[in-house]
């Protein structure tokens, strides 16, 4: 059976959307593998369908790519090819993964920055809340900090996602994943004001009339325009540490864990679907491990 590459990804893309339910942000990520792969072979000269490529053609790309990438992308890179291929597979397209015999390179398992409440004292005190922009940044990175969220999830929450009386907030995670988050309320104050002294007089554009967060043309403010607020700011207050959205997230679920909240409350409210994936923040601080055993063991 003859298929191109165009015909294989276009189903492929429907697959990931419709029987596996992943969001819009995941099969960007699985679709950029692939991409980065038939653009290795356009480049080379090889004409080859996605049926008919073989094992040592894979391993030619992935050995040009580790020449330019770190171990993790190309663990990331070998992974969504080997799902590609699986669905090929799934699909009596081919009969056997052409990257089955792959190895992924070894990655150190790596612990995440985690801020200090002085740090993040820091970061706030360096917004200019004589802006509007200022009074927005400040309630982003404290629901950031306060709900523990992804950036991607921060961007796209909206006004119908609040639910302060219950004092929650209503998060669509990985997957299209729902999830009910606590809000303290300090962080509810923040954005009661926001709401109430700046969003009101933003022109909302079509369709953004219940996004939460705006930028000055009342539209959905952007992953990347996070990214470089944060780094601003960091810069400003002087914190050499890497900062991103993310290191407010594992400061979140790192402190947490140090003031003696249980693994599985914080895997519920950061939307991990293990909790292998939570368990990372119990080899940020040993010293409170130490602490709970002195605590709580009998044999104390």
């Amino acid at each position: 059976m003859r298929m191109n590459w165009q015909h294989a990804i276009a189903d492929y893309q429907l697959f990931l959307k419709i029987e596996r339910g992943l969001s819009k942000n995941s099969i960007e990520n699985y679709l950029r593998d692939i991409t980065k792969l038939t653009r290795y072979l356009t480049d080379s000269g090889i004409e080859i369908s996605p049926i008919e490529i073989n094992h040592e053609m894979i391993m030619e790309f992935i050995y040009h790519i580790s020449k330019e990438m770190e171990a993790t992308s190309q663990s990331r890179i070998i992974s969504g090819l080997r799902s590609f291929f699986d669905y090929l597979i799934f699909e009596n397209y081919r009969e056997d993964n052409p990257t089955a015999r792959l190895e992924t390179p070894r990655i150190g398992r790596k612990l995440p920055a985690v801020l200090s409440l002085v740090e993040i004292d820091q970061l706030l005190s360096a917004i200019d809340l004589s802006t509007p922009e200022g009074e927005r940044n400040r309630t982003m990175l404290e629901m950031l900090y306060s709900c523990g969220l992804r950036v991607s999830e921060l961007i796209s929450l909206q006004l119908s996602d609040l639910f302060f009386e219950e004092g929650f907030i209503r998060v669509i995670g990985k997957g299209d994943k729902q999830r009910f988050v606590p809000i303290n309320p300090s962080t509810q104050n923040y954005i009661n004001l926001y709401i109430t002294k700046i969003r009101c007089h933003i022109k909302q554009q079509k369709g953004f009339e219940d996004t939460l967060f705006l930028n000055r043309r009342g539209k959905q403010l952007t992953r990347n325009m996070i990214f470089m607020i944060i780094k601003g700011l960091a810069e400003k207050a002087g914190i050499t540490k890497k900062v991103s959205p993310h290191t407010f997230r594992h400061s979140f679920a790192t402190h947490l864990l140090e003031n003696g909240a249980d693994l599985r409350s914080i895997q519920q409210m950061l939307g991990h679907e293990s909790i292998t994936t939570t368990e990372i923040y119990m080899h940020v601080d040993r010293r409170f491990l130490k602490e709970v055993v002195h605590k709580f063991h009998p044999r104390r």
